[in-house]
């Protein structure tokens, strides 16, 4: 925090990809922004890692909607939106189908036609009903009634257009079904996409145009407090020094935000009893394996949604015991110019069953959780085991400890934390808040277009 200015028109509190599409937004608009990380790299769950041998991690499944390619060329810059690519192979295999595909809307449609024999008029019925979905729609309908709208008796179909998007935002079949057909309808536009060049180069490419914009960015600065006077915001508390500013952004988890970065006195008795009945959504596991140099590995696909279980099922899909996950493949051409293989299993996960564990039973149970992954990755990759020589593994807890997040929600709150966000500066003028809420702005595209949206908010605060 030295040299910091005495004051900034907002302080933007954390550097998920909506915290920073907020600043740079609101630095190109001509406000003068503080940019606050805890951690000591920004990007938040857009993360990496790297570790000896060489190897790169990025944290987190990468596999994004088209609509990422606009959004940071609008937004960001030409050169960054020119990173990001489209994953050809998204493969599906489990009990009731084994297929690959380019997850868009003509290949699915052919899939439904041919292999589940769905009628056409079903099919387009379903495929114009999400696409005209948005989050101010009526919230009664499910995603399981969705489903039985247009595919009656079909878990098979429930299960290849549920599954990805579980993956994605932790959504259940019992979820409002606009969280579910939002996000399926931006990904059956164009397909899948990751970014060329690995999360590191990404992050730093939006850290210098960050920078060119005039954002004064500190890390390893964790907020304490964001200070309220005369029911406005008036400053923020980070590493024990007061600075001042018009409005704060929170991008930290939207329960934290309220109930500690601020505090339940600030707030109407009416707005804690609706932030307390928000619920967090589910957490994380992730194994992270690093192919020796030198070797290499048969195409297998850069998507695997992999499974053991009969059905399709959401509780079982965070269970400690394991019966579904999926791969990210990275191959060398992921980082032009490296010559190394990595693999990064995905599954979803509840915290209670990580933070209720002794030590000695965590360190247990994250050594089955790699040992299983590498039995199943067996199956991809015969003889994978010997071709690794680094593993490890993250959990719910490990996501606590690196974003802060409560309980661990690497997707944010259920759908109706939307409300609760968005009314943030209804309550107390100057404060604001962006990130993973409400299940539709999960994942990078969703998370990047939500810090667009609130910074217009913020500048329309600050120039009233």
């Amino acid at each position: 925090m030295e040299d910091t200015k005495p004051e900034y028109d907002v302080v933007v509190i954390g550097s998920g990809l909506a915290g920073l599409s907020c600043a740079n937004m609101l630095a190109r608009d001509g406000h003068s922004v503080l940019l606050l990380e805890q951690h000591h790299q920004l990007g938040g769950l857009a993360a990496w890692f790297k570790r000896k041998g060489g190897h790169i991690f990025d944290v987190s499944l990468h596999g994004f909607p088209a609509g990422m390619i606009k959004t940071c060329r609008k937004y960001w810059s030409p050169e960054i939106a020119d990173m990001i690519v489209q994953l050809k192979g998204i493969r599906f295999d489990n009990p009731q189908f084994s297929f690959t595909t380019t997850f868009d809307r003509e290949d699915f449609t052919r899939i439904l036609r041919e292999r589940f024999k769905i009628p056409q008029e079903n099919i387009e019925s379903f495929f114009n009903t999400a696409r005209d979905m948005n989050f101010y729609d009526d919230q009664t309908m499910t995603t399981r009634e969705l489903f039985e709208k247009f595919f009656p008796g079909h878990d098979d179909v429930v299960r290849m257009l549920m599954e990805p998007i579980t993956y994605a935002n932790g959504s259940t079949l019992d979820d409002p079904a606009i969280s579910y057909g939002i996000v399926f309808s931006n990904f059956m536009s164009k397909g899948v996409y990751t970014v060329r060049g690995g999360t590191d180069k990404f992050i730093g490419e939006m850290q210098a145009e960050l920078m060119r914009n005039g954002v004064d960015i500190r890390t390893k600065c964790p907020v304490e407090k964001i200070v309220i006077e005369d029911q406005k915001v008036s400053g923020v508390i980070a590493n024990g020094k007061m600075i001042k500013c018009k409005a704060a952004v929170s991008n930290g988890n939207l329960k934290s935000t309220v109930h500690k970065l601020v505090g339940d006195e600030h707030f109407s008795g009416s707005f804690i009893e609706e932030a307390r009945k928000v619920r967090l959504n589910n957490s994380s596991c992730q194994v992270y394996m690093g192919i020796k140099k030198g070797e290499r590995i048969d195409y297998i696909g850069d998507l695997l949604f992999t499974s053991v279980a009969e059905k399709f099922d959401s509780i079982k899909l965070c269970s400690r015991n394991i019966t579904s996950r999926t791969f990210s493949v990275y191959y060398p051409e992921t980082r032009p110019g490296s010559d190394m293989y990595s693999i990064v299993s995905s599954t979803n996960a509840n915290y209670e069953d990580w933070a209720s564990l002794s030590e000695e039973e965590y360190r247990a149970s994250k050594k089955e959780l790699i040992e299983s992954t590498l039995d199943a990755l067996e199956k991809y990759i015969p003889g994978g085991r010997g071709k690794i020589d680094y593993v490890e593994a993250a959990t719910p807890k490990t996501f606590q400890r690196y974003t802060l997040h409560e309980r661990g929600a690497s997707f944010g709150t259920k759908f109706e934390g939307l409300k609760i966000s968005m009314g943030l500066h209804e309550e107390i003028p100057g404060l604001f808040h962006t990130g993973s809420v409400g299940i539709i702005m999960s994942g990078w595209l969703g998370a990047a277009n939500y810090g667009v949206i609130t910074s217009n908010d913020v500048d329309k605060y600050l120039r009233s």
